[in-house]
């Protein structure tokens, strides 16, 4: 497992959840492109699900790591992932996972890498590597909003947000309250943590959207903020794709909406009602994904409302599980995408230039919604005052992107309309400004670590 001469070895530790590991993987193979030798490290029931990714092209430059959790009476290792994890255990396997750092610094001690780059709520890898004199770098993978505002929390708790247009409501702050409150106190101390980060913390963001919030970071961290770029996965099922294509191209450009809440979101009876509802409302074409948890499953006819499949007859694909989601929203039929607004699909939907439509449910979502709105390339489907979605709510906010001509004639909408134009409009310009700097953002990455590593 030794690196190959002459180049940086890193060695990355993301936290066990996909939408933490497919950044890091990502990211892997842009700095494996830079003459990096990567070894990624996470459970194996992570790595099994992972392994296809890694193609011939980065066989030699990107490794596997197993990384074993103790064993715990109420967690086998297929619960070594937050994917299928039932709730109620996601704090032992937080336990399990602070419990693992021994094994980690064995692993350290083995490669002995130039650099570690590891995720947000691993304070004890700073401590394993700082006794190496290994750098270590934090790379959180939330929105520099967000990342600022839990800082700006934790040293104001008096002083408001300088950023007015990123709040919370209060069913939002309630619920975001109850997740901090889930964590055990002595874990993780989030704004300490960031700040161990060695001279530069890097996020997954473009200054074109975040500029103001990565210098605001900055000067809460006193580190340099480094952008990575998208990290948009790549594209390699596309086995799973070809019905989904055949379906979409017999579809007007711009005609349609993805509907997705992500990978470890699972939408109630209710939400799955008023989703349901509201794109029947809607009269567009969608691409809907609905999962359901283990030992939950059920058949989708039984799940949405009597006759339902019926009277959308070809104006909508429901989709069980999992769907190739970059491919989708690349494709020229796609118009809209109703998202749960996690920071990968904001940056996915903002690659491809699709306007959202946000639907936020809980931790750092209601803030990406907000800067959804504020940058100007979707809209919100507002809640009701406990956060219930409101089907009506779901119609008029995909009516606003993606209405035909015709329809839009026909509303009393039209100023909405004219919105709805402006916001597509702005999705394009941010999704060719963000593609034309992908290269330049990824040579800065490799430079600063580069000096990082030459400075130790």
């Amino acid at each position: 497992m030794e690196a190959k001469k002459h180049t940086i070895s890193v060695l990355m530790l993301p936290w066990l959840a996909h939408g933490h590991i497919n950044p890091f993987l990502e990211l892997a193979k842009k700095l494996a492109s830079k003459n990096f030798h990567i070894y990624l490290c996470s459970t194996p029931v992570n790595l099994n699900s992972i392994k296809k990714r890694v193609s011939e092209k980065y066989s030699q430059s990107i490794e596997l790591i197993e990384l074993h959790l103790l064993s715990l009476p109420d967690l086998p290792p297929h619960y070594h992932t937050t994917n299928g994890l039932p709730p109620h255990l996601m704090n032992t396997l937080k336990t399990a996972f602070e419990l693992a750092s021994p094994n980690f610094s064995k692993i350290l001690q083995t490669l002995h890498p130039d650099l570690v780059i590891h995720d947000y709520n691993q304070p004890w890898v700073t401590d394993s590597a700082s006794s190496m004199n290994i750098p270590a770098v934090q790379f959180p993978t939330f929105s520099a909003t967000v990342v600022a505002l839990a800082i700006h929390m934790s040293d104001n708790t008096e002083e408001k947000f300088p950023f007015p247009e990123i709040y919370l409501r209060e069913h939002e702050m309630i619920s975001l309250k109850k997740d901090i409150d889930e964590v055990p106190s002595k874990k993780f101390p989030y704004d300490e943590a960031i700040r161990r980060s060695h001279d530069i913390i890097l996020v997954k963001t473009c200054r074109d959207f975040e500029g103001k919030y990565i210098d605001y970071l900055s000067n809460l961290t006193s580190k340099k903020i480094v952008p990575v770029g998208s990290l948009v996965q790549e594209s390699m099922d596309q086995d799973d794709y070809e019905e989904i294509a055949q379906w979409l191209d017999k579809k007007e450009k711009s005609s349609t909406v993805f509907v997705s809440f992500g990978s470890e979101y699972f939408l109630s009876k209710e939400e799955i009602l008023a989703v349901a509802q509201g794109l029947e409302l809607s009269k567009v074409n969608f691409i809907w994904v609905i999962r359901f948890p283990q030992g939950e499953r059920l058949n989708i006819r039984d799940a949405l409302p009597e006759g339902y499949l019926e009277r959308v007859g070809e104006r909508g694909m429901i989709m069980e599980g999992w769907a190739p989601q970059a491919l989708i929203l690349q494709h020229p039929s796609i118009g809209g995408f109703v998202s749960h607004c996690g920071w990968s699909s904001f940056m996915e939907s903002m690659k491809f230039g699709v306007p959202i439509i946000a639907m936020p449910m809980h931790i750092d979502q209601p803030m990406n919604a907000r800067l959804v709105e504020y940058i100007g390339v979707g809209v919100e489907a507002a809640k009701d005052e406990d956060g219930k979605l409101q089907s009506e709510e779901i119609a008029k906010a995909i009516r606003e992107k993606l209405q035909s001509e015709e329809i839009a004639k026909a509303t009393r909408e039209v100023l909405v309309e004219e919105s709805g134009e402006a916001v597509r409009k702005k999705a394009k310009e941010l999704s060719e400004k963000m593609n034309a700097k992908e290269d330049e953002e990824i040579d800065g990455v490799a430079e600063e670590l580069v000096a990082l590593c030459s400075n130790k």
